[in-house]
């Protein structure tokens, strides 16, 4: 008889630590092919005005990114480099207008929104020129 009740003992103790370690196990990190496609909203700081990046999965390559930005200054440009840590993304482009500046960018994605920062610094030093708020949703 104790016997019986030692094995029901080790199967449920058993039965508690599998579940334990199943529960809290982290959610998986989501896939940066997930946040693909058109994400469109406005910008603001020095200004204000419309911004639409576009993100692109290659079947065999690195996401890449480009933007169409309305308002006071209009431009578009091609990410120059793209990552991802999850939901958060970085980025940075050339400044169309300025040869000699760079838009740097920082977003975190969460369902269908996106909001997050952009900063226009100088490539010479990496100096911040003006920043200013992005707030994005997909289309």
């Amino acid at each position: 008889m104790r016997k019986i009740q030692w094995i029901w003992c080790v199967i449920f103790v058993s039965a508690a630590v599998a579940f334990t370690g199943a529960q809290s196990a982290p959610p998986a990190a989501p896939k940066p092919e997930s946040f693909a496609g058109t994400w469109s909203g406005t910008w603001d700081g020095a200004g204000s005005g419309g911004f639409e990046l576009t993100l692109e999965q290659a079947k065999d390559g690195p996401m890449t990114g480009k933007v169409s930005v309305t308002g006071e200054p209009t431009y578009k440009a091609v990410c120059k480099s793209l990552a991802f840590d999850g939901k958060k993304m970085t980025a940075k482009y050339d400044f169309p207008p300025d040869e000699q500046a760079e838009v740097a960018l920082a977003l975190s994605f969460d369902e269908n929104k996106a909001t997050g920062t952009w900063s226009l610094q100088a490539k010479a030093n990496g100096a911040e020129v003006v920043s200013g708020t992005l707030s994005l949703t997909r289309k």
